[in-house]
């Protein structure tokens, strides 16, 4: 008995050190990775994230046809909306809802500049938080690198697809006096503004899904630095 138990500790000490000297093997790999790699597989990333997102997004139907990310009413137009079929008003809020999608989808293309800088821009830092982080860190990135340059480039786009469909005026009157009885939030004053804040969070949306892809199957995405490096975080 006393044989076995000191086989048994024998064997569990040996599969301890065999564990533990794997697990020093993979953190030295990642750590050379790092230095060697891991810039170049995360800016690949971030690209083939970023253009698939655009691509999906940026054009017709590209908001309208995907339920995930199609923009509807309002919440307080939503709640309003049995009441203003019964007036007549349903073909006119098809109509909006048509045209905020429509503002989105050529919204968006004037993203890719901002979303490549941002790549060009990462730092070791970034490359650390992104390596570490959970599966939407490369989206965390985009979002804190270039939400605020993005609302403020899509805003005067978005305003000029809105007034041009003639919705616009009659939206911004009825959500401002909405808004001065502190019935809807900030973001919905204006169709602009909801709009663009809707807008920005489909894309981040959307690369947050390519990210979960690309970490899922790494080799898939067909590049061999994206397969090596993110094939090591599996």
């Amino acid at each position: 008995m006393k044989v076995s138990m000191q086989k048994l500790c024998w064997q569990m000490a040996a599969i301890f050190a065999l564990s533990l000297n794997l697990s020093t093997a993979q953190a030295v790999d990642l750590s050379q990775l790092s230095n060697q790699d891991a810039n170049a597989g995360l800016k690949a990333a971030l690209e083939q994230g970023a253009n698939a997102a655009l691509g999906k997004l940026g054009i017709q139907d590209g908001f309208l046809a995907n339920e995930k990310v199609k923009i509807q009413l309002p919440s307080i137009l939503e709640k309003a909306k049995p009441l203003l079929k019964l007036s007549g008003q349903s073909k006119q809020l098809d109509e909006l809802v048509l045209s905020m999608n429509r503002a989105a989808e050529s919204a968006v293309p004037m993203a890719k500049p901002l979303l490549l800088d941002a790549v060009k821009s990462m730092t070791v830092t970034d490359a650390k938080n992104i390596l570490n982080g959970g599966e939407t860190s490369v989206t965390q990135f985009f979002r804190e690198k270039t939400s605020t340059p993005l609302n403020t480039k899509f805003l005067p786009l978005v305003k000029g697809v809105t007034d041009k469909a003639g919705l616009s005026a009659k939206y911004n009157a009825v959500m401002g006096k909405a808004k001065k009885l502190g019935a809807i939030p900030e973001q919905e004053a204006t169709v602009e503004g909801y709009v663009t804040g809707r807008a920005v969070d489909a894309l981040y949306f959307m690369i947050g899904e390519e990210e979960k892809a690309i970490r899922k199957d790494p080799i898939g995405t067909g590049s061999k630095i994206i397969g090596k490096v993110f094939g090591l975080l599996k």
